[in-house]
Order: C-alpha cells, then sequence, then structure tokens
C-alpha cells in the first residue's frame, strides 16, 4: 500500500526493531507517525532521535507511552503498583475474564489508543510473548498453593495470581486489537513476533533458570506460537485489517556499542563487594547485610553492546551468544526491510501468516463429492427409522440448536419455504405451541439437549433437567439476548423475523447466477428444491446475518 501522508502507529516504537522500522518508514513520507512505548522516556527519546534524521521533515511525530495489556486509567502505572491497588486490580481481572463488551473495549488502553490514532497502518514490534510469559505463573502457582496449605489466601493473592495467566491475556489482547484496527479503519497490521528460543530447539543453552529450556521460556515460545495462529484467525476475518508477521529466529542486535553504566530494567546495577568470609550455612541465610556484605553505593561499569529489550551484554557475552552453531544474529535493519516490504505489497518471503496459509489443508474436492454422499445416507436413515434428530447440542453455540429445531418447526408447519414466506406470525405461534405439546418426540428432544421452550406468552415455558444458557450474574430473565443465545421461541415476534430471513434466504438464492450462466455462484445441496432444510437455513444465518462466513479456503 502507499505509505505517503498516511498515519503509521508504531507499537514498541521505541525499542530495536521499531526504531529501525521508523527511519525507514521516513523514507516513504507518511503523514504521520505515532511512536509508543511502555515508558515516557523511552517515547520521547525516541522522537526526538527521529526528528533529527533529515527525511522526518513534514512528518508530525507524536509519542505515546503505557502498559497496553491493562485498562488506560492504570496503563501508566507500573504493574506491581496496580496489582497492590485492590480496586485496579479488580478492574483489571473484571475486564480479563469477562466478556468483551463496548464498555470494557473502550476502557482498554489498547483499544483508546486505537480509536483516538485512527492509524492506516499498524506496526506492532512489541515483544508480547516476552512481556506476558516472563510475569512467571509457575513461580505465582507455587506461592499461591503454599498460601492455601497455610490457609493464609484472601481474594488479593487469587487475582494477583489470575494476573499472570498468559493465554486470557494474549486472548483478550488479540480481541481487541482487532476491535480497535476495525474501528479504525486499519487497512494493514505487521507483527513483529518471536519463535522464543531466537531460532534455538528445545537444547538452548540460553535460559532464564537451571531448567534447559526453562518453564518460562517455554511459555514464551508457546504464546510466540499461540500469536501466530491467533493472527492467521485474524487474516481471515471479514472486515479486518491485512495481516503479516515477520518472525525473526536468531538474536536480534545491535542498538549500540558504548562504555557506561550497566542498568538492568531501567535501572542501575549497583557495585557490592563481600567484606569477610562467611560458612555456606551463613552466606544462604542471608543474614549480614552490612556486616559480611556491602553495597558500595555506586553502578557497576563497564563495555556492552546495547541489544534493546534483552538488555546489555559484556562483549564475551555477545561473542558466546552470536557464535556460529549457537544463536546467531540478525540486524534490526534487516527486519525493517522485510516489514517495508511487506507493508508495500512486496513479497519478502518471510510473512509467518502467509507461510501458514499456504501450509495449512483446507477444504477439499473429495470431501466436496462425499459431503453429498453422506447428507442423502443421512436422510435415508432418518427416513428407514421415522425419527429425525435435528440437533444434538454437541457443535454448539447453543444458538445454532435453538435456529435449527426453529427451522424444524417450520419445515414441519410449512413444508416450503414458499409458505414459510407467507406465514402469518400469531397463527403460526399458535400452531408451533399445539405442535410441541401434541409431539412428545420432538418436544422430548429440544428440552434433553438443554434448551428451554420459550412459549407464545413470553412468561411461561417448558424446560428439561437442566439448561445451556441462563442468565449470567446481574441479567435481566427477560433479556433478549438469553433467547438468542438458546431458548427455542415460540412467540410471533420470532417467527416474523424467520418470514423475514425465509425472504431473504430466498431472494439471495434466486439472484444468484444459474449453473447455466457459469461457476459465478455458490451453490448447496439441497437447497433449490424449495424444501425447508433447516440446517441449509441455519447456515445461512451464520455465514451472512452473523457475518460468520469463511473468506479463505
Amino acid at each position: 500500500m502507499e505509505l505517503r501522508d498516511q498515519t503509521v502507529l508504531l507499537l514498541g516504537g521505541a525499542g530495536l526493531v521499531g526504531t529501525a522500522v521508523a527511519r525507514r518508514m521516513l523514507d516513504f513520507s507518511p503523514g504521520r507517525m505515532v511512536i509508543g512505548s511502555l515508558r515516557e522516556s523511552e517515547a520521547r527519546e525516541a522522537v526526538a532521535l527521529l526528528e533529527q534524521d533529515p527525511r522526518a521533515e513534514g512528518v508530525e511525530l507524536e509519542p505515546v507511552w503505557g502498559d497496553l495489556f491493562v485498562p488506560e486509567v492504570s496503563s501508566r502505572r507500573p504493574r506491581p503498583e496496580v496489582l497492590a491497588d485492590d480496586e485496579a486490580r479488580s478492574q483489571f481481572i473484571d475486564d480479563l475474564y469477562g466478556e468483551l463488551t463496548d464498555e470494557v473495549f473502550r476502557r482498554s488502553a489498547l483499544g483508546a489508543l486505537l480509536t483516538r490514532v485512527e492509524p492506516a497502518v499498524v506496526v506492532d514490534a512489541v515483544n508480547t510473548a516476552g512481556a506476558l510469559a516472563y510475569q512467571d505463573a509457575f513461580r505465582s502457582a507455587k506461592d499461591l498453593r503454599q498460601l492455601a496449605e497455610g490457609r493464609e489466601l484472601d481474594r488479593a493473592q487469587v487475582e494477583a495470581h489470575l494476573s499472570t495467566l498468559y493465554l486470557p491475556q494474549l486472548i483478550r489482547h488479540t480481541q481487541i486489537a482487532l476491535e480497535g484496527m476495525t474501528r479504525a479503519g486499519t487497512r494493514m497490521y505487521v507483527k513483529i513476533g518471536t519463535a522464543g528460543t531466537g531460532g534455538m530447539g528445545l537444547n538452548i543453552p540460553f535460559t532464564h533458570a537451571e531448567e534447559r529450556p526453562s518453564r518460562v521460556l517455554l511459555a514464551k515460545a508457546g504464546l510466540a506460537g499461540a500469536q501466530s495462529l491467533l493472527l492467521f484467525l485474524m487474516s481471515r476475518t471479514p472486515g479486518a485489517p491485512a495481516v503479516k508477521e515477520i518472525k525473526p529466529t536468531a538474536a536480534i542486535s545491535w542498538k549500540s556499542l558504548a562504555y557506561g553504566v550497566i542498568t538492568r530494567g531501567g535501572q542501575p546495577v549497583s557495585r557490592s563487594d563481600a567484606l569477610r568470609p562467611l560458612s555456606v550455612e551463613e552466606a544462604l541465610s542471608g543474614v549480614g547485610d552490612g556486616e559480611a556484605w556491602t553495597d558500595l553505593g555506586e553502578p557497576l561499569t563497564g563495555v556492552y553492546v546495547d541489544s534493546g529489550e534483552n538488555g546489555l551484554f559484556a562483549p564475551a557475552e555477545f561473542e558466546t551468544l552470536t557464535a556460529l552453531g549457537l544463536m546467531e544474529f540478525v540486524t534490526p535493519e534487516e527486519i525493517a526491510e522485510n516489514v517495508i516490504r511487506e507493508i508495500r505489497g512486496i513479497p519478502s518471503g518471510r510473512d509467518v501468516v502467509a507461510a501458514l496459509d499456504g501450509a495449512t489443508m483446507g477444504p477439499t474436492y473429495r470431501a466436496g463429492i462425499l459431503r453429498g454422499q453422506a447428507l442423502e445416507r443421512m436422510e435415508a436413515l432418518e427416513e428407514e427409522h421415522d425419527v429425525q434428530g435435528v440437533a444434538y447440542e454437541m457443535l454448539g453455540p447453543p444458538r445454532l440448536s435453538k435456529l435449527l429445531f426453529e427451522g424444524a418447526l417450520l419445515a414441519r408447519l410449512f413444508g416450503t419455504l414458499e409458505s414459510a414466506a407467507r406465514l402469518d406470525p400469531e397463527e403460526t405461534a399458535r400452531r408451533a405451541r399445539e405442535l410441541v405439546e401434541a409431539d412428545d418426540d420432538l418436544r422430548q428432544r429440544i428440552l434433553s439437549i438443554g434448551l428451554p421452550i420459550l412459549l407464545p406468552d413470553g412468561r411461561s415455558m417448558l424446560r428439561g433437567t437442566r439448561l445451556k444458557v441462563v442468565p449470567e450474574e446481574g441479567e435481566s430473565v427477560e433479556a433478549q439476548v438469553l433467547v438468542d443465545r438458546g431458548w427455542v421461541d415460540l412467540r410471533s415476534r420470532n417467527w416474523a423475523q424467520w418470514k423475514d430471513r425465509v425472504k431473504g434466504y430466498m431472494a439471495q438464492v434466486a439472484s444468484r447466477p444459474s449453473l447455466d450462466e457459469g461457476s459465478g455462484g455458490d451453490h448447496e445441496y439441497g437447497e433449490r428444491t424449495g424444501k425447508i432444510r433447516p440446517g441449509r437455513l441455519g447456515a445461512w444465518i451464520f455465514r451472512y446475518e452473523d457475518a460468520g462466513e469463511r473468506i479463505k479456503r
């Protein structure tokens, strides 16, 4: 796509790769570049650096900062501080584990940023897998169990553990990103991902604990893979931007070579010294600060290579890490070049989403042929045994079973689509109730799978031993969403909606090019017979009314 005069949002834009992408982006004269980082100082420094580039003339540069994985109100507070605040922590947990409502989306830092900036292009250089995995759910789980054994557990400790669980955070982050970019009209999203191990295998000698590899490192790799598949699914979603992922599989270096203060997590590493020998037992007890060892009150200094988010490495560390046969390395400029190529529509050959598209198996010709044969055979078996199963509520959601049974009621009452398109809602409600009360097998099949039957008066229902759809906390029993989720609805208003659906379905089938006119239209098994087929109607509703259409095969 054309970058000139466009708005570009660079998440993690102050980092090693983000800065390289921003510099390369200047060659194409975007109108506005928003540079995001976790810390304010980093975002402002990155913008100041870019402003010195002659190519930045005429480009609006804006720094933004904060934690993208929490509500906006907490985004500029350190995470430990958020977790120590009962109100902020509860809000975070509620938004993380609840439904993605409009309110939750608008509260989120990422959602608010996307809707405010309205970027045409988003380049995401945040190490999402690392940011989430390094919260260390393993240690948190161990601590939680010890507290439980001592009966010292309270809500705050449970919520603190829940805040470390990786997949809920990744899932919610992906949902908000998609919703935000859809609302903002974003045309392209490029993720700079990770393999978690720098391209090495499970024998990787660089780790974060005594294990080789550590559980935390494997959690990072697992999340990196999960995110790639979520991006693969995002790319197949109607209305989503074009989705790409560049996944470096080597160490990324370097930002600078220098002599100076050695920092970890933005803070200087303090120089310390021993004052006297200790026995092993004394040393491990932790007693003796100021007597056996001391903080010298000055920072550690040395020559280092700045590898961005991976920290500062001494020359010997860098030499070991990047040696042939170990992790080796790739430069941020090489990564940036592939990002720019993908944005401009020039295949880099490094897009993981495109690779998954090319490597995964989709629907096949053989399966399509066999589908018709299987349906014919099952219909013959139903006729032979004088039974119609309709739905067993194993495919789900309950909404599907509800729609299939309502379609089956239409088929029993009217038989053909043309007759159903002329139905009278009040009369249909009365006839449907009579049918449900008279046909024990039909009624029992609905109730046995957990679907209640809402009677025409809207105030009473039939139910079996279990219910699949019940009100959530704070939800009214009269909420229409409950009916939509999985209550077979005999009210006249529902049959009026079915009347419109049938008309819409018939009109769409009639408007398609016929087989004689070529292969321009989709033609489904049994749809031109004129008979009401509950499965076909259910598929049509899911594809078009619920916008659940598959866009890639």
